[in-house]
């Protein structure tokens, strides 16, 4: 009866290995099971910080073109935008790919995995933006022009973060693209 009990255990123990194992293959050790409570917040923040790279090259670029070219403040807001949502996307869309997704299944994977994340980012770090008394008619070489859009995106940083905690602990958001590293 103890020799079964223990080899019971064993094939128990080898299952929860493999299995722990097959959810932490991409090297993500904070990523907790669905249902088995919550995710670490350096798992929400490094999810975080991978959309915020995308969104912050999007709009840097937007901005700078957007200026560049004499636009007013809406045009060149909605190219910044537009270029955060596209670099945002593209930077998850390359990695699943990479993974061996088709090009299909990679877009559906990439927008379920960061619209909410960088449309929370966007609204955030363009409110800042907005709201800083002078950021929008500062030109690129002003101070005020840079510390308004990297204020922002800190403060999105630390706005998003708890959303994508959230939505990674639903198995939404991120948690999307852990199941193709």
């Amino acid at each position: 009866m103890k020799v079964m009990d223990e080899s019971a255990h064993q094939t128990s123990t080898a299952h929860n290995q493999a299995t722990h194992e097959g959810h932490h293959a991409h090297g993500d050790h904070e990523m907790v099971h669905r249902g088995q409570g919550g995710v670490s917040w350096a798992t929400a923040a490094k999810a975080t910080l991978h959309c915020l790279t995308g969104c912050a090259i999007g709009e840097i670029l937007g901005m700078v073109i957007g200026t560049a070219l004499g636009w007013g403040n809406v045009p060149t807001m909605v190219l910044a935008i537009t270029l955060a949502f596209l670099f945002g996307y593209s930077f998850t869309l390359f990695a699943v790919r990479r993974a061996g997704l088709d090009f299909k299944t990679a877009i559906k994977v990439a927008l379920a995995a960061d619209t909410v994340s960088i449309a929370v980012m966007e609204l955030v770090d363009n409110a800042i933006i907005a709201l800083t008394p002078g950021a929008m008619d500062a030109h690129l070489s002003d101070g005020l022009f840079w510390s308004a859009l990297l204020g922002g995106f800190g403060i999105a940083f630390l706005i998003t973060t708890p959303v994508n905690k959230w939505m990674i602990g639903r198995g939404k958001g991120h948690a999307v693209v852990h199941a193709y590293h």
